[in-house]
């Protein structure tokens, strides 16, 4: 067992169990930590269980997650073909299925499930990564669930696949599609802040003829990837108004305008940024203390124990308490990407880097909105925010890879 993840593990999930705590703190009740009418004491509970959620997965044996990656994502696809039909809406979200009190988001389960399903596929004896069929498979596993996930309203959820690029690009394939995603995303981003669109034309055409003169190789086809990607970003580019106004709902519209210029309408779509700002920047130097936030306390922040707990560690922890919490997750993505490298079979090495991605998704994303650099989308920050389905998702992604990481001495190389 590779004990510095575990470690890494621990800490930020006890940092993370103290600020739900301090987010819901109420002084004037004076309500303890393990108080179930609390979600601290409700995130114990959710912890204790993902305890024997590790407990099962070290015990069962390595070769289950290989043999049942198919039929595990399988079934993870059919709860979500449910949940539409079956499911409860929480949140303006109908992501839930519930037996009773009981109740669970598949979506969160889906990202392990289709890790291990892309796993298993490009650890088939003879995958190449420039076959294009293979291309299309891989595409259409991580699309199945992004899909099924987007007719849920939960498009903050479905984003999080696109991660598996970072996976594709590692095993092989061209980082030509990743670098025009990159560009259309920049190039949409910039239509919104660019009145005249004209200057945005010109650096497309300015980029793509230095490009075109500085390709000593493969110039035809070189001239012709170059031009593919330069029509995406001028349909991008073209079509910018058309999404923002037709395809995207009014609260998305909002998000994004909330993005751009937060402080156009600070009482209205701008205020979830513009508090967390507020309360991430008063904490300062050493921050507040502990249970100390009067951003927190007086509940400026909405939803502050899920999607923006890390107000609550900027406010409370200031900047050395953010600094750390950065550096607690930097470590934790560095000692992936080791395991990653250190594995003899390409399974298994798939499998880590894409609990690599998914976590790095979240983490930069998550706290990026509070901060404002993306925007709203609803994503929880991995072991720190409140919430049963989401902190069991990341623990069996996590721990599914330090089963597989413990065995590497009794599987044969194949890479």
């Amino acid at each position: 067992m590779d004990w510095v993840t575990v470690l890494l593990y621990a800490v930020l999930v006890t940092f993370g169990w103290l600020n739900i705590y301090a987010s819901v703190y109420d002084e004037t009740i004076n309500q303890s930590i393990f108080d179930l009418g609390l979600s601290s004491g409700r995130q114990l509970l959710f912890i204790g269980a993902g305890l024997i959620i590790i407990l099962a997965i070290l015990i069962i044996d390595m070769r289950f997650y290989d043999t049942f990656a198919y039929a595990i994502y399988g079934g993870i696809l059919f709860l979500l073909i449910l949940v539409p039909i079956i499911g409860k809406e929480v949140g303006g979200n109908k992501a839930w299925i519930g037996i009773g009190i009981f109740g669970g988001q598949p979506s969160e389960f889906a990202k392990f499930a289709t890790a291990l399903a892309v796993a298993k596929y490009i650890g088939t004896i003879g995958f190449r990564m420039d076959n294009l069929r293979n291309q299309l498979v891989l595409f259409a596993m991580i699309g199945l669930p992004m899909v099924l996930i987007l007719l849920q309203k939960d498009t903050g959820t479905a984003l999080v696949f696109t991660a598996f690029m970072v996976v594709f690009y590692r095993e092989g394939m061209s980082p030509f599609l990743i670098l025009v995603g990159i560009g259309c995303a920049i190039i949409f981003v910039l239509a919104l802040l660019v009145d005249n669109n004209l200057y945005l034309y010109a650096v497309i055409g300015v980029v793509w003829f230095a490009l075109i003169i500085f390709s000593r190789r493969k110039k035809i086809k070189r001239l012709a990837l170059l031009t593919v990607g330069a029509l995406a970003l001028i349909g991008m580019l073209q079509s910018v108004d058309y999404v923002v106004e037709k395809v995207l709902k009014p609260h998305q519209q909002n998000r994004v305008k909330a993005l751009i210029n937060p402080d156009a309408d600070p009482l209205g779509y701008g205020w979830n940024v513009t508090q967390s700002k507020i309360a991430i920047g008063s904490g300062g130097f050493l921050g507040k203390g502990f249970l100390h936030g009067t951003q927190t306390k007086f509940d400026f922040v909405p939803e502050q124990s899920t999607d923006f707990i890390f107000c609550t560690i900027g406010e409370e922890h200031g900047f050395i308490g953010s600094l750390i919490t950065l550096s607690l997750w930097v470590a934790l993505l560095l000692r992936i990407v080791f395991i990653a490298e250190r594995q003899k079979n390409r399974f298994t090495r798939v499998f880590a880097y894409a609990t690599l991605s998914i976590l790095f998704f979240h983490f930069a994303v998550n706290i990026g909105m509070t901060l404002g650099l993306f925007p709203v989308i609803g994503i929880p920050l991995p072991f720190f925010s409140y919430g049963g389905s989401s902190f069991w998702g990341f623990t069996i992604l996590l721990f599914i890879l330090l089963k597989l990481d413990a065995h590497r001495g009794e599987v044969l190389q194949r890479i």
